[in-house]
């Protein structure tokens, strides 16, 4: 089974109504660069070599966010789908014809939602039945200062989540957006 490492982190927010409390937040061991997960993929019985494979993730790459900014979404069966929300400034615009996107728009953010269909459900509440959880203090030596126990950090509100895994960018204002959690990779 797969090994999820977590550190469990106090709130220190004075004001907080969770003041006190701990949360898990995950803990990552390595992030594999696209080389990385190119010859991960060819070790496994793959027919192609790494370099193969390299390419076809780098094409992978830019033609998804060539699809993505022309306004289509992309879905990887059995992974999920690829599509964008705008952040919207505070306020808006006072009238219709005063919007200006230059002006109006904070930001045009990448979001995945997780496949759930039933024999490849990544959703948040399939997915976390496949994981094995490991207090990452069993990692001893290996820790920074801030990622000890017992310091603030992260998301001290507890992670949260949706049916769509929680919300990193935000959405202010921004209407209808189905789906606009996205994933909190640390």
């Amino acid at each position: 089974m797969a090994k999820i490492f977590y550190l469990l982190k106090q709130n220190n927010i004075k004001n907080s109504k969770i003041f006190g409390k701990w949360f898990a937040h995950s803990k990552t061991v390595e992030t594999l660069n696209t080389r990385k997960m190119a010859n991960h993929i060819a070790e496994h019985g793959s027919i192609y070599t790494p370099d193969v494979v390299f390419g076809v993730l780098e094409k992978f790459r830019s033609c998804l966010l060539e699809m993505l900014l022309n306004s289509k979404r992309v879905k990887i069966d059995g992974l999920g789908i690829f599509f964008t929300t705008l952040e919207n400034e505070k306020g808006g615009a006072q009238k219709k014809e005063e919007f200006l996107p230059q002006k109006n728009l904070k930001a045009l953010h990448i979001r995945f939602l997780p496949d759930q269909e039933a024999e490849t459900n990544i959703s948040s509440r399939e997915f976390i039945k496949k994981a094995e959880f490991v207090n990452a203090e069993v990692l001893a030596g290996q820790l920074t200062e801030e990622d000890k126990p017992g310091t603030t950090g992260g998301n001290t509100g507890g992670g949260g989540s949706s049916s769509q895994g929680g919300n990193t960018g935000g959405n202010t204002g921004g209407g209808n957006n189905p789906g606009s959690g996205g994933s909190d990779m640390n």
